[in-house]
This record gives C-alpha cells, sequence and structure tokens, in this order.
C-alpha cells in the first residue's frame, strides 16, 4: 500500500508539473515574415545572428513625437529596419528575440522545425506574472477583462526622445493586473496588438 501511494503522489506531482509547464508555453506570431518571440525562449535550439551578442538598437530611430508607439508598431518598424540592413549584408535570420532594456537578438535555427517545435515558446514572467507578447497560450483560457496602458508620460515630457522600451510598456500592464494575480483572478496577461492587452484565467 506504501508503494502505491508513493507512485500515485508522484503520478500526481508528474501531472501538476506538466500542467504548470504547458500553462507557460505559446505559438508565437510572425511579423513581416519573422517569428517574434517577446519576453519567450524558442524550444528549438538556434544560433545567435548578430556577432556582438547585445542586440541591435532601436532607440536611435523610434522617436515618434509626443506620441509613444505601441508594442506591436515598436517590434514591426524594428523588423523592417533589420530586414533592410540585413539585406544589404546578406546575412539570413529566422527570429528576433527581445529579453529586456530596447534590444533584441537576431537568431537562426539549428533544429529541424517540428509540428512539436513550430513558432513554439516557453513565456516569462513580468513582475511575476506570465506575459503572452504576440503570442497566443498553448492551453484554453478565459478572458477576464482588458487593461488600458494609459499615458506614457516619459515619451510625451521629452517628445518621443526618450521611448519606453517594450519592458517598460508591458509594466503598465502588469501594474493595473497584480492585485487580481495575486489574489488568484488571472493566470496571466495577453497582448495582441494596439495599447491594450488582455487578463486571461486558464481552463
Amino acid at each position: 500500500m506504501e508503494i502505491k501511494s508513493k507512485l500515485l503522489l508522484l503520478s500526481l506531482l508528474c501531472f501538476v508539473t506538466f500542467n504548470s509547464a504547458a500553462q507557460y508555453k505559446s505559438k508565437v506570431n510572425k511579423v513581416n515574415g519573422v517569428e517574434v518571440y517577446i519576453l519567450a525562449e524558442p524550444v528549438r535550439e538556434y544560433e545567435v545572428v548578430n556577432n556582438t551578442g547585445k542586440g541591435i538598437q532601436w532607440g536611435s530611430f523610434i522617436t515618434s513625437g509626443l506620441i509613444n508607439e505601441s508594442i506591436s508598431t515598436k517590434i514591426s518598424k524594428y523588423l523592417r529596419k533589420l530586414l533592410k540592413s540585413f539585406k544589404k549584408e546578406n546575412i539570413e535570420f529566422d527570429a528576433i528575440i527581445y529579453s529586456s532594456g530596447k534590444n533584441m537578438t537576431a537568431i537562426k535555427f539549428t533544429e529541424e522545425k517540428t509540428p512539436e517545435n513550430d513558432r513554439i515558446a516557453e513565456v516569462t514572467k513580468l513582475d511575476n506574472i506570465p506575459f503572452f507578447v504576440l503570442s497566443e497560450p498553448i492551453k484554453k483560457y478565459n478572458i477576464v477583462k482588458n487593461i488600458g496602458g494609459g499615458i506614457k508620460w516619459k515619451s510625451y515630457l521629452t517628445s518621443g526622445l526618450m521611448n519606453n522600451s517594450i519592458e517598460q510598456d508591458l509594466m503598465k500592464f502588469s501594474r493595473k493586473s497584480r492585485r487580481k494575480f495575486r489574489k488568484g483572478k488571472i493566470d496571466a496577461i495577453v497582448y495582441s496588438n494596439g495599447k491594450r492587452a488582455t487578463s486571461i484565467k486558464f481552463l
């Protein structure tokens, strides 16, 4: 009986671990034909294309005056600039990864694409909340509430010369959802486009 109990407990722990991991997996979108992993790590093996290891900054060419752009617009502009630059240098890449700050890293996959790993990523947390940015959770969920981004005062006061990073923009959503997350009313935040996000609860 003791052995059976231990086996049952082990099976339960494995299920909980797998179920928990599944909550934070997503299928990322493509922008301008390129896979974008924003606060997410591809499950496929890859190598970094740009040799500096620091990514490429967008701050010098994304300054929009008094209206700070949405996250999706920033990424789209960045990719257009990157594609143009890499085309001149005959550099090929498959995707970009954003972790923090004002830079992104271009990568090329070294592992063969399969239905199990195609555009699949492990999402990371911001302010302890899982964020699905330009990606769709693998696990089914219900929408809880739409979240507005609010005014970006830093961009307003500096005429756009100090645009927020993607991380800073996302933090505005997390601050508005922090209390509900702590109370277990929401499980994660999904951002698709524009200047609004959605809080969700997994089924």
